[in-house]
């Protein structure tokens, strides 16, 4: 059975038919669908960059989500973004990771080298949550857009799939955007090194690859009320967990 009820094979994505499928369906019913609050930004801008004074030095052995730093993380291609390549540590991380870079591509807006960043040894950081770069369980997507200090940014229906994708991966990896100091490009695996909850999810992950037409490539529909209420779930879980470890 295919894990995307409703789905179909994935058309070519273009700005302009978000927009209008935005327009046609009404922007209050498309934020209410995501589960956000406030107004959406009418396009994405750069928004605020971090400054140098919010800058600090990461000197811990491991990053903010328990996982030890590294000095270098294998590159693993990201299927379907022709040369595209990140930098993340392997296995389970990996699995997961590369199947959310895959969804958003394919979903969300198409990746290219320059738009994604991964493991990194740069100990400078701004928020401590991109410290997990360092452990490479972290990925940056569209940072020149999306830069940390910045909320609001993303297109409704982006955000729809955002969720969805989150949801999907049963809430293992968070975004930046929930974040206090919000980074939209920002997404981390959000469980400590050993939790049985990534071993299964990449495990279902790659099962839908070895089954045709499912996996990363197919577009669900998020708006779906099944997919809709997981995503809210998933959300509201993950903002209760950050309450607490605040």
């Amino acid at each position: 059975m295919n894990q995307h009820r409703n789905a179909e094979p994935l058309p070519p994505l273009h700005r302009r038919r978000v927009v209008a499928g935005f327009v046609a369906i009404g922007g209050a019913a498309l934020w209410s669908a995501t589960g956000g609050a406030g107004a959406a930004a009418a396009a994405p801008t750069a928004g605020r960059a971090v400054t140098s004074s919010s800058a600090g030095r990461w000197h811990g052995p491991h990053s903010a989500n328990g996982w030890p730093v590294l000095r270098r993380a294998p590159e693993h291609r990201v299927e379907g973004a022709g040369g595209t390549r990140i930098s993340c540590l392997g296995g389970d991380v990996a699995t997961v990771l590369l199947h959310l870079v895959r969804r958003y591509h394919y979903e969300v807006r198409a990746i290219g080298p320059r738009d994604i960043t991964g493991h990194t040894a740069d100990r400078v950081i701004g928020p401590s949550y991109e410290s997990n770069h360092l452990s490479g369980t972290a990925v940056a997507l569209f940072p020149a857009l999306y830069p940390a200090g910045a909320k609001g940014n993303v297109f409704p229906q982006d955000l729809a799939t955002l969720r969805d994708v989150l949801a999907e991966l049963d809430g293992v990896v968070a975004w930046g955007g929930d974040q206090e100091h919000a980074k939209e490009s920002h997404f981390q695996i959000d469980v400590a090194p050993g939790d049985k909850r990534l071993a299964e999810v990449a495990a279902r992950v790659r099962a839908w690859g070895s089954r045709p037409g499912a996996g990363a490539g197919v577009a669900p529909d998020v708006f779906a009320t099944g997919r809709r209420t997981r995503a809210r779930d998933v959300r509201d879980r993950q903002a209760w967990q950050n309450r607490r470890s605040r």
